[in-house]
């Protein structure tokens, strides 16, 4: 007989479904010892004396531009860098370079992407937040065999004399850029960096790689609390 009363069955532990989580990691420094685009760049004044020629010309500009703008007088030096190259040549040389950078013994972070990668099996959601350029993080991520992730990074535009700077995805930047995709929330950041502390301060769980024992301080202080520091190789 009904007593009209409803029974609670237990539900079993397998049948708990865990939700995925948000995990952001920078890219230089963390996944790739160095600064990938800084690299591509000191190869392409390699490969041209007139770059070379061009930035002798632009130092008196970016000397003058230093005190009041550091950025603003290595954004020359990057323009002056991508001198002549349209939209379609940048992407060849950016591809081809980041292909040879994978080939380069011990240039990335082993266990940068071994942990990227147990965060993609546990069914997370991975995504790279970065200043380095995007075609070149995207291929670069891509020869290493690293599917599925998303991408944030900096960005170029064509110009009358070559490619040059539209998005530097660097401290707040990257928060914004976060927000445009519509990323509300994340829980895991990995960073190397105190420029990424406003990526970082709204994760649960932060993880600074490589950093010295001063940096690690100096983060939790303008965090406002502890974090776990790794060494990665």
């Amino acid at each position: 007989m009904s007593t009209g009363e409803t029974s609670i069955q237990p539900v079993a532990a397998d049948a708990v479904v865990s939700v995925p989580r948000t995990v952001l990691f920078d890219f230089d420094g963390v996944l790739i010892h160095g600064d990938a685009f800084s690299l591509f760049m000191r190869d392409s004044y390699r490969r041209s004396t007139l770059r070379k020629l061009a930035a002798v010309m632009a130092l008196p500009w970016m000397a003058l531009a230093a005190p009041f703008s550091r950025t603003l007088a290595l954004r020359a030096l990057v323009h002056v860098g991508l001198l002549g190259l349209s939209e379609r040549r940048y992407k060849a040389a950016a591809e081809a370079f980041g292909a040879g950078l994978v080939r380069r013994p011990r240039q990335f972070c082993r266990d940068g992407l071994n942990v990227l990668r147990r965060h993609q099996a546990d069914g997370d959601r991975v995504i790279v937040v970065t200043g380095c350029e995007h075609v070149l993080v995207s291929h670069i991520l891509l020869q290493l065999g690293i599917e599925n992730v998303e991408v944030l990074a900096s960005q170029l535009r064509p110009g009358l004399l070559g490619m040059r700077v539209k998005v530097h995805n660097v401290g707040r930047r990257k928060t914004a850029q976060l927000a445009a995709a519509g990323v509300g929330e994340w829980h895991v950041a990995y960073s190397d960096s105190l420029v990424d502390a406003p990526m970082l301060k709204p994760a649960a769980e932060v993880v600074l790689v490589n950093g010295t024992p001063k940096l690690c301080k100096k983060l939790e202080k303008a965090l406002g609390r502890t974090i776990t520091r790794v060494d990665w190789f």
